[in-house]
């Protein structure tokens, strides 16, 4: 980024800011939901985006990753009485060694058969919730109460909810970005570009692949349990495979490898089936397969990949125009 740009990213990072923290105030409740959701799945596509985006490794599975977290924070705060704050880094905990033991037997794996073995598990895991009647409800599920918040604050349960879901969005997105920008992420990727030279240089692709999965579903795992928290409701039919298909929609919408894309795609998958709701309640997905197919194909870097691109030229355009040092003017 050029140094005369970096003044207006930092002014449009704060204005952003400041607006995200002043809608809680003017939004009903039903909207602030909405943006709660937001947050809690641009959490989600950020640990999937890590795995596809950044590792190369293709998951359809990460439903059940996210489905572990939000019966982990549902079950200790209905059965154990857990705080709630408490349940997240636990549910996060959990999906991390979860997902790194399951990417061990899946390093044998990649492409479509690594896709079709997560697959399956994002069959597996609503049935075998279904089968733990005693602890996650069965069919039924869990209903929970949302959380008040803590110290005396004068906020409503959803307004405190929106707070938690965007501090942890931003740890986590902080996190991330330092965790890719150093040596993990250089490995991940020229894991993901060039295996074999990987290899040759030293880079344990065994290692740095199970990490990746487990990094990837304790971030979903994060998300899960936020989004038991702000639902108050938890059930094994709401974690289908359609969840884990539209989190990998979001990422590639949004743009792969990219940390922002995760905000983009979280709009899109939270507002757009409900705007196609609205343009026609008679076949929604169908509009909604338009969308998809127009963002496609006018955007396929993403979002985030277009509008980079976008600032790319504009700022090669400023160099060109701007007189040379030493000219005339």
């Amino acid at each position: 980024m050029s140094a005369p740009s970096r003044p207006l990213a930092l002014t449009v990072l704060l204005v952003l800011l400041a607006v995200t923290a002043l809608l809680p105030f003017v939004l009903s409740n039903f909207r602030l939901f909405q943006f709660t959701q937001v947050f809690i799945y641009a959490i989600a596509l950020l640990g999937l985006n890590m795995l596809t985006g950044y590792n190369g490794q293709i998951s359809l599975g990460h439903g059940a990753f996210y489905a572990l977290g939000a019966y982990t924070a549902a079950v200790m705060m209905d059965r154990w009485n857990v705080p709630f704050l408490l349940t997240v880094p636990a549910a996060g905990v959990l999906c991390l060694g979860a997902g790194f033991l399951f990417g061990i037997p899946a390093l044998r794996l990649e492409g479509l058969y690594l896709a079709l073995a997560t697959f399956s598990l994002a069959l597996a895991v609503p049935q075998i919730l279904k089968y733990f009647e005693h602890w996650t409800g069965g069919s039924q599920g869990l209903v929970l109460t949302k959380p008040d918040a803590p110290l005396g604050l004068r906020l409503t349960p959803d307004q405190w909810l929106y707070f938690v879901s965007l501090a942890v969005l931003v740890f986590l997105m902080i996190v991330a970005w330092n965790l890719l920008r150093g040596r993990t992420g250089r490995a991940l990727v020229a894991i993901r570009d060039h295996p074999i030279a990987a290899e040759a240089m030293g880079v344990n692709s065994a290692l740095y692949k199970s990490l990746a999965f487990g990094v990837s579903a304790g971030y979903t795992g994060v998300a899960g349990a936020l989004s038991a928290g702000a639902i108050a409701f938890v059930a094994p039919d709401a974690f289908n495979v359609f969840l884990s298909i539209t989190f990998l929609v979001g990422i590639v919408i949004g743009g792969l490898a990219s940390i922002s894309g995760a905000i983009l795609g979280a709009l899109f998958i939270q507002f757009v089936p409900n705007w196609a709701q609205d343009i026609s309640k008679a076949a929604p997905w169908a509009i909604y397969g338009v969308f998809l197919i127009v963002f496609m194909y006018t955007m396929p870097r993403g979002i985030a990949g277009t509008a980079q691109a976008l600032w790319g030229r504009l700022a090669r355009a400023d160099v060109r125009s701007s007189p040379a040092k030493g000219g005339l003017l």
